[in-house]
């Protein structure tokens, strides 16, 4: 069995897809377990000495923060704030998204700045050992107090409350537990909001577009260069010397890799008619390049989040303080999505133009690429689908976090919304999946046309490809062949 240990070493993107795709089990460094138990006992330590008020430690939530609690009501405190908090509504989230926010809110409470028991976060490891994932909704958090609504709901099962999926089912959380021979957590003083209070839910999101970010703009590459020998467009403008003068970083790495797709290219070498090619293909370095450094941006962003305590107030043993901040407001977080979600949607609006060019009987190609056109409309309607989905996603780019509204009677009077930054991105991503499956049904159709070879990379990329989608001789149902090709993608190790 394969373990990823929880430590204060970073979690990075390799090393989260690494835990991803080996299916590693998750276990306590002896330091975080030392650094959990020490926190919770100066906790402990603190309420035996002292009366004086904690923000929700002893004291009611959010405004009601100047309602003292007495001292045999604090477990009561805390359950009744993961229950009243479990608001969520709207879809539920992808599994995968789930597993994420376990691993994530399980590394910020490692730091032991928490205040919470070893057997919470054990119990939180247990779920994420044995696949018992909390059903959470999409709908529901501000992005500002943490992702109080959802990581309620992540928070529900461990007092064997709510519902969780296990064996692909969903089933009542209490039921799963005696499956187990797990007893429900008491929470103590501090910990519901603890459990609350974070950015797990928008960090997961966060991070499982970015690595689907930087799978399509891989695939768009690639894609990218089956469309430019399919249209006969010049070399000329991916040279080196061209980016060298204009150095952006991601730039000049999307100008090289073009470069290496299409080397050996016997289209790509032959004399050309058109002097210039339309910016959908002469451009792909810069817009591709300009999205290859927001992921780096964001990447920044979500590597820091995720490597961080978000939750309030926040404990010092080695200073003596507990302090009630703000490190629960999504603000670097909801910015980074809605700049992801841009970015991302530029992939898709300029593969759609290119599909667009591709169609339009130009460069030797017949109109709609396919014979007998009349007779057969082709590809025609597939640019339709395209720019119904590229139009769709300019509605889902538009920021979220220019957004704010007022909660808790004004205590909370500023607002990221970054979690409805965080789900519109899923919808942006998964939307230029199915744009770049079409490019990329068009591209190979319009490469058929061609009577020279596309590089020895590429010839293998599109054997492979049409081996689940044909070349199409006469007018069939579409939508067949884009799913084959999303699936085809989607598959594809870049």
């Amino acid at each position: 069995m394969s373990f990823h240990i929880v430590s204060s070493s970073n979690l990075e993107i390799e090393i989260i897809e690494k835990i991803i795709t080996e299916k590693k089990k998750l276990k306590l460094s002896d330091e975080a377990r030392l650094k959990i138990t020490r926190s919770r006992e100066y906790l402990d330590q603190k309420l035996e000495k002292s009366q004086a008020p904690v923000y929700g430690i002893n004291t009611g939530f959010g405004s009601l923060c100047n309602v003292k609690i007495s001292p045999n009501k604090l477990i009561e405190l805390q359950e009744n704030l993961v229950m009243s908090h479990a608001c969520g509504t709207g879809n539920v989230v992808p599994k995968s998204i789930i597993r994420l926010m376990l691993l994530f809110k399980i590394q910020s409470l490692s730091y032991g700045h928490s205040g919470v028991t070893i057997e919470t976060v054990s119990r939180l490891i247990d779920f994420y050992n044995n696949d018992v994932l909390p059903v959470v909704y999409e709908q529901g958090s501000l992005g500002a107090s943490g992702d109080l609504a959802p990581l309620a709901h992540l928070a529900l099962p461990l007092l064997g409350k709510g519902e969780v999926y296990f064996k692909g089912v969903k089933q009542e959380s209490a039921e799963v537990l005696r499956k187990f021979g797990w007893n429900p957590i008491k929470l103590r003083s501090k910990e519901g909001l603890a459990l609350l209070n974070g950015t797990q839910f928008m960090s997961a999101y966060g991070i499982f577009n970015l690595m689907k970010g930087r799978k399509l703009y891989d695939l768009s590459n690639i894609i990218g260069a089956v469309s430019i020998d399919a249209f006969d467009c010049n070399l000329s403008p991916f040279d080196e010397l061209v980016h060298l003068v204009r150095p952006h970083r991601g730039q000049i790495k999307t100008a090289e890799r073009i470069r290496k797709i299409l080397e050996g290219s016997e289209i790509g070498k032959r004399e050309k008619n058109n002097v210039q090619d339309p910016y959908s293909f002469r451009c792909i370095p810069q817009v591709h390049g300009a999205t290859k450094d927001t992921l780096s941006f964001v990447e920044n962003t979500f590597i820091t989040e995720i490597n961080s305590v978000t939750d309030n107030p926040n404990i010092f043993v080695e200073e003596d303080k507990i302090i009630s901040g703000g490190n629960f407001h999504g603000q670097p977080l909801a910015l980074a999505l809605d700049y992801l979600s841009i970015s991302i949607a530029e992939l898709g609006n300029i593969s759609e133009r290119r599909i667009y060019q591709l169609i339009s009987g130009l460069r030797d190609l017949p109109p709609f690429l396919v014979n007998n056109p009349g007779l057969n409309s082709g590809f025609m309607i597939t640019q339709y689908t395209a720019a119904s989905i590229v139009s769709q996603n300019k509605q889902y780019a538009s920021p979220a976090s220019i957004d704010s509204i007022v909660s808790s009677n004004g205590q909370e009077d500023h607002v990221s919304m970054g979690a409805n930054a965080a789900t519109k991105a899923l919808k942006v991503t998964n939307n230029v999946l199915t744009i770049l499956a079409i490019e990329l049904f068009n591209s190979s159709q319009a490469l058929y046309f061609r009577k020279e070879d596309t590089s020895p990379f590429l010839k293998d990329f599109i054997e492979n490809f049409r081996s689940k989608v044909p070349i199409v001789k006469e007018d069939q149902i579409m939508s067949y062949h884009i799913q084959n090709s999303k699936d085809f993608i989607s598959a594809f190790k870049v």
